[in-house]
C-alpha cells in the first residue's frame, strides 16, 4: 500500500447479523495505510455485532468515524438487554472510544490529505415524522396511512426516546446541540457532514413506498447543506446507493443493505465508496 495516495472513504447499512453481509465486511480494505473509513449507521442491532465490526475495521483503517443508525438504537435481546434510548446510545459512544472510533459526540476530526482540508463531521439527528406523506399534514395522519398500507418501520416497536418523551422531541434536541456545534466550525474549513439519515428530502422521492420518508429524516435540516460550508453529505438508511446533488452539494448514500437487495443488482457493491 506504500505510495497510494490516501482517501476518505464511506459505508452504511453493513448490517453484519446476516452471514453475506459480515463476509462482505471482512472484505473492506484500504488501499493506503493511511486511508480513513466513515460508517454511517445500521452496523447491526445487536451491540456485540456492531463492536465486532469497528473491531475489525479499526485494525484495518487509519481513522473510523461512526454515526448510529436506527437499528443500532434499537432495544434488542443481546449484551446490553434493557437499555433504551440515549442509555442505550451512550453505551455505543463509550463502546466506540474504547475502540478508538470518532463518533458524534466527539471533537469533529480534520482530514488534511487528498482533497482536504475538510472537517469530517459525525452527527446524530434522528428524525421527526416532518417527510410526510402525500395528502397527509400532520404526523397522526402519516403514521395512519402507513398503518393502514402496512408501510410501518420497526422502529415503532423497538426505538424508545428514553428520558424524552417522543422520538421527535429526542431529535429536537439532538439537531439543536447538532446546529450549535457546526455553526461553531471554522467557515473557511469544509465540512463533509455525516449522518444516518439525509439531511434534505429529495432522496426520499424514489422510494417504492413514499409512506416510509416519515422515518427518514428532518425538515429541520433542510438548508444546513446552504447555510453551512458542506463540501459533501454522506447518509445511507434508504438502501439506494448512489451520488446526487442539491444546491451544488454533492450527497453520497453509501449503503450496502440487506443480501436480498444488493444481490439482485447488475454489479456487485463497489464498497466502501470514496468520499474525498
Amino acid at each position: 500500500m506504500g505510495g497510494v495516495e490516501a482517501r476518505v472513504l464511506a459505508v452504511s447499512d453493513l448490517h453484519v447479523s446476516y452471514a453475506d453481509n459480515r463476509v462482505v465486511t471482512e472484505g473492506l480494505r484500504p488501499r493506503s495505510e493511511g486511508d480513513w473509513l466513515i460508517v454511517a449507521g445500521d452496523v447491526a442491532d445487536k451491540a456485540e455485532d456492531v463492536e465486532w465490526a469497528l473491531r475489525t475495521l479499526t485494525r484495518r483503517f487509519a481513522k473510523v468515524v461512526w454515526v448510529p443508525g436506527n437499528h443500532e438504537l434499537w432495544t434488542v435481546r443481546d449484551g446490553v438487554d434493557g437499555l433504551r434510548g440515549v442509555a442505550r446510545y451512550e453505551h455505543l459512544v463509550e463502546m466506540c472510544r474504547g475502540l478508538g472510533v470518532v463518533t458524534p459526540e466527539d471533537p469533529y476530526p480534520l482530514w488534511e490529505g487528498s482533497g482536504g482540508p475538510a472537517v469530517i463531521a459525525p452527527l446524530f439527528l434522528l428524525y421527526d415524522y416532518s417527510f410526510l406523506p402525500p395528502g397527509c399534514t400532520t404526523k397522526e395522519e402519516g403514521l395512519a396511512y402507513a398503518y393502514e398500507t402496512g408501510v410501518v418501520c420497526v422502529d415503532e416497536r423497538l426505538l424508545h426516546p428514553d428520558p424524552y418523551p417522543s422520538r421527535e422531541a429526542w431529535c429536537a434536541a439532538r439537531v439543536a446541540l447538532t446546529e450549535r456545534r457546526l455553526a461553531e466550525c471554522d467557515p473557511e474549513i469544509p465540512l463533509v457532514l455525516v449522518n444516518h439519515w439525509p439531511l434534505v428530502r429529495n432522496p426520499t422521492e424514489v422510494l417504492w413506498y413514499p409512506e416510509f420518508a416519515q422515518w427518514c429524516g428532518t425538515t429541520a435540516t433542510a438548508d444546513w447543506h446552504r447555510r453551512f460550508n458542506v463540501k459533501a453529505m454522506i447518509y445511507g438508511h434508504l438502501h439506494i446507493p448512489r451520488e446526487t446533488h442539491y444546491d451544488g452539494v454533492r450527497f453520497e448514500e453509501v449503503s450496502l443493505g440487506y443480501p436480498r437487495e444488493w444481490k439482485k443488482r447488475a454489479k456487485p457493491p463497489e464498497l466502501p465508496r470514496v468520499v474525498l
